[in-house]
């Protein structure tokens, strides 16, 4: 199960030690898959891809702006010009802001979204174009137990709102392509054990435990195990779905 052995798979933001993009990344690289390494953070790039290769795995590094179209699409040219194929993305990328409603200012929704939601829309965009000609294709978006609950730990009232639309936006494409083979889901993360967690004092950190009845964060790897299975061949019939990895802090 869960063979992925020459496939290509995108995951952007995968270059940032802090986050679980570089834990998804070789979790698929130990899976047999190509993937590539989309990040702005160039040394980044070059870490996980490093890290891809000494476990025997395959990789290769793309600097990519998500929220330029001009640069999406001559990252998906540039795949498509080596291996002549796509066949996951990973829209992973994203950032966060702990403000609030009264001292947020407009450019800050929009910097929010530009990278959550917008970076996602053209990333996505530009990989359905060879996945509808190949009529295969794997489409997994990463949402925030923020977008469902309406906030969290750590970011603010656009952060929540842009993952929210993160959700909205995949139901709605996977009625729109679904029949051609391709499969659009995303996965909810709470609170996961990442750099951002470890900052927070003490105090904080106990209130948000509080409230997961697991006792703990998730891991990284936790979190890349549903984006596999949600990316591999075994999940061929599920589409338009999100799935939480949050410990049970919020429940359908």
């Amino acid at each position: 199960m869960f063979e992925f052995q020459d496939q290509v798979v995108i995951v952007t933001g995968s270059g940032s030690p802090k986050g679980i993009g570089r834990t998804i990344a070789r979790t698929f690289a130990k899976q047999g898959a190509v993937v590539i390494i989309a990040d702005m953070n160039e040394e980044g790039i070059k870490d996980t891809v490093a890290a891809i290769e000494e476990e025997g795995g395959k990789a290769m590094g793309i600097t990519v702006n998500v929220t330029s179209p001009e640069s999406v699409q001559q990252m998906a040219d540039t795949i498509m010009e080596k291996y002549g194929r796509i066949d996951v993305l990973v829209n992973n990328a994203g950032i966060s802001q702990k403000v609030t409603v009264a001292d947020m200012k407009l450019e800050d929704m929009r910097r929010i979204f530009g990278v959550n939601m917008f970076g996602l829309f053209l990333c996505t965009q530009a990989c359905m174009k060879p996945m509808r000609a190949a009529k295969y294709g794997r489409i997994v978006n990463l949402s925030s137990v923020s977008g469902k609950r309406g906030g969290g730990v750590f970011g603010g009232a656009h952060y929540s709102a842009s993952k929210a639309a993160v959700l909205a936006f995949s139901k709605n494409l996977s009625r729109e392509i679904s029949a051609e083979g391709i499969t659009i889901n995303s996965v909810c993360p709470g609170l996961i054990n990442t750099e951002i967690w470890k900052s927070l004092p003490k105090e904080d950190a106990d209130k948000v435990i509080d409230g997961i009845p697991m006792g703990r964060p998730g891991e990284t790897q936790e979190v890349a195990n549903a984006i596999l299975f949600l990316a591999s061949k075994e999940a061929s019939y599920i589409t338009g779905e999100e799935i939480d990895v949050n410990g049970g802090s919020h429940m359908d």
